[in-house]
């Protein structure tokens, strides 16, 4: 479990004139967490990150079990008392009895935003049936928003990114792209990215 903050590894090459922006991550994994196997959602998210966002980073990372007070208290802990402007979790979204990391993130939330978890099925119906098992949600808590995503390191970056087809056509749009707009409306730090891995949408004044 990581303590405090600490410097993304893409902090070399980020626009310093970009605010930086503290991102929280969390694995919620029984096995994981205790050691039966390693854990690839975490360093899966810390690299499509460090590719993707032009700004300065700090990442808080928490590699825990699916203990539903745990998951709260971590995600809490991470909006308020570190200042995350965005938390991305992996892992316990499916049906089974220990998948509690939904029950967790609407139980610390104050507004549900339906629209993220929608589009994250959508993008993993091209690739699986069971996509609509997924149960994976965002919320917005205080200024930060909160996202559930999958934990393998592919479904990782299809769900942040989005599909590209042969011709390079949008298949499906990643949910990223709307992230950085929705943290301006929260309050949150500026997010930029770079548009040759996430075109970020923001409406034109």
């Amino acid at each position: 479990m990581t303590a405090a903050p600490h410097p993304s590894p893409a902090a070399d090459t980020a626009d310093a004139a970009l605010p930086c922006v503290r991102i929280g991550l969390v694995a919620a994994s029984d096995r994981a967490s205790s050691g039966a196997y390693a854990d690839e959602g975490l360093p899966a998210l810390r690299q499509w990150l460090g590719r993707a966002v032009r700004n300065p980073m700090e990442f808080a990372q928490r590699l825990i079990p699916d203990e539903q007070p745990l998951i709260e208290r971590t995600l809490i802990e991470l909006v308020d008392e570190i200042g995350c402007d965005l938390v991305l979790t992996t892992g316990g979204t499916g049906p089974a009895p220990r998948d509690v990391t939904p029950e967790a993130t609407l139980a610390v939330a104050d507004r549900v935003m339906p629209g993220f978890g929608e589009q994250m099925r959508q993008i993993s119906l091209h690739f699986v049936p069971t996509a609509i098992l997924s149960r994976q949600v965002g919320v917005v808590r205080g200024r930060a928003l909160i996202l559930n995503l999958p934990g393998r390191p592919r479904a990782i970056a299809e769900t942040l990114g989005g599909l590209q087809g042969q011709d390079g056509q949008t298949i499906a749009h990643g949910i990223f792209a709307a992230v950085p707009y929705c943290l301006d409306l929260i309050g949150a730090a500026r997010i930029e990215t770079d548009p040759a891995v996430c075109q970020a949408f923001r409406p034109k004044k």
